[in-house]
């Protein structure tokens, strides 16, 4: 009788769960309407928060004091829970976050179908497809970028990441000036993605508006997996190195956490 009983209550707890999971499924697979998503991107240097011109160390001994730093992220997607892909168009989805200017780093995206939300991938740079297009193909965000000093020159291409700054070394006594700029450079032309899951869903809603916070770290663009040593070379245009600094970005970003207000 006691081994019917406990298979009873066993039954009986699966097919609560069973239900449970039924109506959750439910539930999600339910959700309809048009919401909105924040991105939000904080610049931090390694376990500090930003500030520009504040002293960090680099893991070489470098003492680096960063005076600017801008990026372009692009072509946006966010994946939902079962594997399907939001794309958000092309003309809405190219923008400058430059920590100095506190507006740009919170971006929003708005008329994105409701659901559930597990991951965001993200360009760095504007994509060589989006530049084919010419200066006539660019829309708004060509001014944007001239305005914000993201172009060396139209034909020489945008600027996908612009980060100066000065330092000093065991063989650099004096402040030096250091600029670190990504781009189209020959036939590289370091366009990076960067895929990033949530630590929980990104509940889109009509009434729910998911903010996704963003920890940047700029420390990774000279000190991550390639150690760049500005002593040796401090301006980084092109060449050898900058292919290392575009693969630094990979570990750039990190989201921290998600707020479904």
């Amino acid at each position: 009788m006691k081994f019917q009983l406990k298979n009873i209550v066993a039954i009986i707890a699966v097919t609560l769960v069973l239900v449970s999971c039924s109506k959750d499924d439910e539930s999600v697979n339910d959700v309809t309407g048009i919401g909105s998503v924040k991105l939000e991107f904080d610049q931090v240097y390694k376990d500090a928060n930003f500030a520009a011109n504040t002293a960090y160390i680099n893991s070489n001994g470098e003492v680096v004091k960063v005076t600017k730093a801008k990026y372009i992220v692009s072509n946006i997607e966010l994946v939902r829970f079962d594997g399907s892909v939001y794309t958000v168009p092309k003309s809405e989805s190219y923008f400058i976050i430059d920590d100095l200017a506190p507006e740009t780093t919170l971006l929003q995206l708005p008329n994105i179908p409701a659901g559930n939300y597990t991951k965001v991938k993200f360009g760095i740079g504007v994509d060589e497809a989006q530049f084919s297009l010419g200066a006539t193909g660019q829309g708004d965000f060509l001014t944007t970028a001239q305005d914000a000093g993201m172009m060396w020159s139209w034909s020489a291409g945008y600027k996908f990441v612009a980060f100066e700054g000065t330092f000093t070394s065991a063989t650099v006594t004096t402040d030096a000036q250091f600029k670190v700029h990504t781009g189209k450079t020959g036939t590289d032309y370091n366009y990076t993605t960067v895929t990033l899951d949530f630590p929980d869903n990104a509940l889109v809603r009509a009434n729910i508006i998911p903010q996704i916070h963003i920890m940047a770290d700029l420390s990774q663009l000279i000190d991550g997996t390639n150690k760049i040593n500005l002593s040796e070379q401090a301006t980084i245009m092109g060449g050898t190195k900058l292919p290392l600094i575009t693969a630094n970005i990979s570990n750039m970003f990190e989201v921290h956490h998600v707020h479904n207000d």
